[in-house]
């Protein structure tokens, strides 16, 4: 593949599906930076691209942090040439209902999945205004949309990135900037094997995942790899008038919700 030759891409998130469309992006010709604050996942990402020979930098880098995510894209800019092509897949997922969260982890969760998603922005597009436009995806989650029980913050933090998704296209249609969103059902991440671990404790985590996935309708639960094809068609020429959109890649497990 050579989809992407001559793209600059920022990834936020280097373990789970960041990794995973950092990966994808990269393979297909694409000059990427991706930044994580998991020092793990940021060692075995850079590791993995550096045995394919990929061009992916792996920066340190707490995505609430003004100076921090400035810093990546203007290393980014500095060692490429530009900006094209920005995904937030950054996110914590905290669980309780409202009364089990305290303000700091609220702040915290609000400021890694939906304030990551401004700060890249607000430092980014300026980045991609001067290369005639560019592209943004964010990662969302069908907790936007019907969410269990007992993920408070997290739920509220993705049904923001929908609207902020919709925000960020019309401000920036006129600058040739497509901004869409992504919301996965459940996906083999580090982050479903702790929801696993959380809502059942006693279970092993295949048996969790079993569970999870039998309540999609394709009987199973997702692909870090399936979300990256997702977010490389809409970042491609393919997706040129798409903009503003949610796309589900869930396994048809909203358009069951409700139904018995």
């Amino acid at each position: 593949m050579n989809d992407f030759a001559g793209r600059v891409a920022v990834i936020t998130g280097t373990t789970g599906i960041g990794r995973a469309i950092a990966m994808r992006f990269a393979a297909g010709g694409a000059q990427v930076v991706a930044g994580g604050i998991e020092t793990a996942g940021n060692e075995e990402l850079a590791r993995d691209a550096a045995k394919l020979r990929l061009t992916l930098l792996v920066e340190k880098c707490d995505v609430t942090d003004f100076d921090q995510v400035r810093s990546v894209v203007t290393k980014t800019v500095n060692q490429f040439g530009g900006l094209d092509i920005i995904v937030n897949a950054a996110a914590i997922h905290p669980f309780g209902t409202v009364l089990q969260t305290d303000l700091a982890t609220w702040n915290r969760c609000m400021m890694v999945n939906v304030g990551s998603i401004y700060l890249m922005a607000h430092l980014g597009i300026p980045e991609m205004k001067k290369r005639g436009g560019g592209s943004i995806i964010n990662l969302a989650s069908v907790q936007g949309y019907a969410c269990q029980r007992g993920v408070a913050a997290y739920a509220a933090s993705k049904g923001a990135i929908h609207s902020l998704t919709r925000a960020l296209a019309l401000d920036h249609a006129a600058d040739n900037i497509r901004v869409n969103s992504i919301s996965p059902g459940s996906i083999r991440t580090p982050m479903l094997a702790r929801s696993a671990a959380n809502f059942s404790p006693d279970v092993p985590v295949e048996e969790a995942f079993a569970r999870f996935g039998a309540a999609h309708p394709l009987g199973r639960i997702g692909t870090p790899e399936e979300v990256a094809e997702l977010a490389a068609f809409l970042a491609s020429d393919k997706a040129g008038f798409c903009t503003g959109g949610d796309y589900l890649v869930d396994g048809g497990l909203l358009a069951g919700i409700g139904v018995q």
